[in-house]
């Protein structure tokens, strides 16, 4: 009888290794001092089951799928590397955003790869800086044409118009070089293309040289250099007009791209670190808070990155309704945000925070809790010796020390 109930428990155990589907077990088949042990293998049974569904999901690159029960010891270590694996996807998708602030330390010789794909794609931010940079410089002022060069203009995409300095007659102009005389009207191009015709007519500023620029979305933009000149014997002025809407617009769309946060549509840290460093260089007087979404982390290991993603939108929608279009309101990094407010003082600017985050919580329908932590810093531009990091620095201990509070009674909301 031994050897048999022994036999069965051993060929059971064997399956359970080995095969796939595994035979199954007849507990009732069993004498009864053998079917307690039994029982314990068809728990193992189960538990070997879950370990090689929840494997085959996660080398599938499946981070969805069911969940092995909290009592299986087998998955243990596969739930630590899905939660790293979770954490790891949302860290890719915040740099695919454009936030190279993701920093890996968990996964070995991953994360050294990780880490060096993100510093190379800071790197491609520069570069579409400076290729901004290089876009606004072929919109730049066209130098100013002497008489023989605009005689060799008839064929340009430019408007050449030059206007008698007394009469403000148009004694030529290269889109009508047939005319023998021109309507100080303007023709019907200029009339239908140049909204600002009569600021060209009654030109009268009596600088030798100026470069400016007119219109708007509607009428395009132009760029027009100015100049005295001496015309057959009489002094007018000579108006070179050039069509820079695209390029205009490319550089508006670059110059967008470089200092804009993708996930929200706030200014992202370039433009932050760009924007402080000429606040101190001009020693104005700020007030910076600086903040941190609380329980993020929470909030995407327990309900997915995209409800976390709706609570970081829920909390910059807030904030803008509670700040005034003049504060500047930039995304650091993934949940960390900073306001920089040129007027007011610390002691108000700490009490709109509280008001915020009072009526955040208050306001609050998710299925889960909210807040937000906030250090406030006031800076005396005149007297201030900090740099930009120490300035930081010293915000970030303020919200930290809010963030020690704000993390207990976030945990007893939780």
């Amino acid at each position: 009888m031994e050897k048999d109930n022994c036999e069965m428990l051993f060929e059971y155990l064997k399956s359970i290794l080995y095969d796939s589907p595994i035979r199954p077990l007849h507990v009732e088949e069993l004498d009864a001092p053998y079917r307690k042990l039994g029982l314990g293998l068809q728990y193992l049974q189960k538990a070997v089951e879950e370990m090689q569904a929840y494997t085959k999901d996660l080398s599938q690159g499946n981070l969805s799928g069911e969940f092995p029960a909290r009592d299986n010891f087998l998955c243990a270590n596969l739930k630590n590397l899905h939660a790293n694996l979770n954490h790891l996807t949302w860290q890719a998708k915040e740099v695919a955003a454009g936030d190279y602030s993701q920093h890996v330390s968990y996964l070995g010789e991953f994360s050294e790869a990780f880490n060096t794909m993100t510093a190379q794609l800071k790197e491609r931010e520069a570069l579409l800086k400076e290729e901004t940079a290089r876009v606004q410089k072929r919109a730049e002022v066209i130098e100013g044409y002497n008489e023989l060069l605009v005689e060799l203009t008839t064929k340009r995409n430019e408007w050449i118009l030059v206007v008698d300095a007394n009469s403000r007659d148009i004694v030529y102009c290269n889109k009508r070089k047939d005319e023998k005389k021109i309507d100080p009207e303007f023709c019907h191009i200029c009339q239908h293309r140049l909204s600002f015709r009569n600021k060209i007519l009654n030109w009268q500023e009596s600088g030798q040289y100026k470069v400016w620029e007119m219109g708007d979305e509607e009428q395009g933009f132009y760029r027009i250099t100015t100049f005295l000149i001496e015309w057959q014997g009489r002094n007018a002025y000579a108006h070179i007009v050039v069509d820079i809407t695209d390029d205009k617009k490319a550089a508006d769309k670059l110059t967008s791209k470089a200092y804009c946060d993708p996930g929200t549509g706030i200014q992202n840290r370039l433009f932050f670190v760009e924007y402080m460093e000429k606040v101190l260089e001009e020693k104005r007087d700020i007030v910076l808070c600086y903040m941190d979404l609380d329980g993020l982390k929470y909030v995407n290991d327990r309900f997915g990155h995209s409800e976390g993603d709706a609570y970081i939108h829920s909390f910059v929608e807030a904030v803008q309704k509670s700040f005034r279009s003049m504060d500047v309101f930039v995304r650091i990094g993934g949940d960390e945000f900073c306001i920089v407010m040129s007027e007011g003082e610390k002691r108000a600017a700490e009490k709109r925070l509280a008001d915020l985050l009072k009526d955040f919580v208050k306001t609050n329908t998710r299925p889960y809790p909210v807040s937000f932590s906030y250090g406030v810093v006031e800076i005396e531009g005149k007297k201030n010796s900090l740099g930009l990091k120490e300035i930081v620095t010293m915000a970030d201990a303020r919200m930290y020390e809010c963030k020690k509070i704000n993390k207990e009674q976030y945990h007893r909301n939780i």
